[in-house]
């Protein structure tokens, strides 16, 4: 069965965003010939679920082609009817069904790519098999919470930690089940 799994940033104090989406203190650790792992987890993956304002602030930043590259799915969580656009499929019903579908279908495994809405509301139903959260070493203070109020909580299991010369700390943890 196809797993869930987030693959993010974070500041140390939580924050997924600065206030109005920002994430340029995702610069803050940029490095040419590093990406964290990014490749290496995008290549196990067929599928992106993303809110529509993450995926409308990275668009604007790097381009469409960042998530639709002709090789995976996405499904961007939107109230906003819209055509869909090559593999990219603006989705307005349940999260949780278009989830179950998923997961019930072969594939490779689905990348959950934020926002913090669509993370929170799949915590909420225990739908997030893995996390992998990059902590950014910056206090912002304010912005977006990665880890909303209002889910229930939840036992995961450590399954490894990398640092990097940038001074990001990288987390990986499995759900228990």
């Amino acid at each position: 069965m196809r797993k869930i799994s987030l693959f993010i940033a974070m500041s140390l104090d939580g924050y997924i965003a600065k206030p109005n989406d920002d994430l340029s203190f995702l610069k803050l650790v940029e490095k040419e010939g590093e990406d964290y792992g990014y490749a290496q987890f995008t290549s196990t993956i067929d599928t992106v679920i993303i809110g529509r304002r993450t995926y409308d602030y990275v668009v604007s930043q790097i381009g469409a082609s960042h998530y639709d590259n002709g090789q995976r799915d996405i499904y961007v969580m939107t109230k906003t009817v819209r055509p869909q656009s090559g593999r990219t499929i603006f989705y307005n019903k349940s999260l949780t069904g278009l989830i179950e579908r998923l997961k019930s279908e072969n594939g490779k495994n689905i990348y959950c790519d934020g926002g913090a809405q669509v993370i929170n509301e799949l915590l909420k139903h225990d739908l997030i098999d893995e996390l992998i959260v990059s902590v950014i070493p910056v206090l912002l203070g304010s912005g977006i919470r990665l880890f909303q109020d209002g889910r229930p909580e939840q036992e995961l299991e450590f399954a490894g930690a990398k640092t990097f010369d940038t001074g990001l700390t990288q987390l990986h943890y499995k759900r228990k089940k």
